[in-house]
């Protein structure tokens, strides 16, 4: 199971990614970053990125159909109703992934992606992976 360094070293293998981080979406903090960042400062785009966390995760507008909001597993670990958050522009794709967590589960993964290098459903499955596997502590 991966620590934040060792997760952030494997999104930066996948084809075209160009930066990657965990965040605190409460906080708007990076836990942790690796490669480059859109905005050039690293804790800028956690925070913007947060803010965008906190919209889809916290907004009715966004829960599954049958209105059910945090969810728990079987291990006590919560989750919130989005699972992850995918903005493209003309030249990349910025994806954001919840992790669940035995805390709060504020925390997600951020990915940075070339647009004409990477491939974002091999990304969304890569970083749900990641997330399932990430040991936060």
């Amino acid at each position: 199971m991966p620590g934040i360094d060792e997760c952030l070293l494997e999104v930066m293998r996948l084809p075209g990614a160009r930066g990657a981080a965990v965040v605190d979406w409460t906080s708007g903090l990076a836990l942790g970053t690796v490669g480059e960042s859109p905005n050039g400062d690293h804790e800028a785009t956690a925070a913007e990125a947060a803010e965008l966390a906190r919209l889809a995760a916290e907004h009715r507008a966004f829960a599954p159909a049958d209105g059910s909001d945090w969810t728990e597993g079987s291990a006590g670990d919560k989750a919130p109703p989005v699972e992850d958050v995918m903005v493209t522009n003309r030249d990349g794709y910025h994806v954001l992934r919840f992790v669940r967590t035995s805390f709060d589960s504020s925390v997600f993964l951020y990915l940075w992606l070339d647009r004409g290098e990477g491939n974002l459903a091999l990304a969304r499955l890569r970083l749900s992976d990641l997330a399932d596997r990430l040991i936060l502590g």
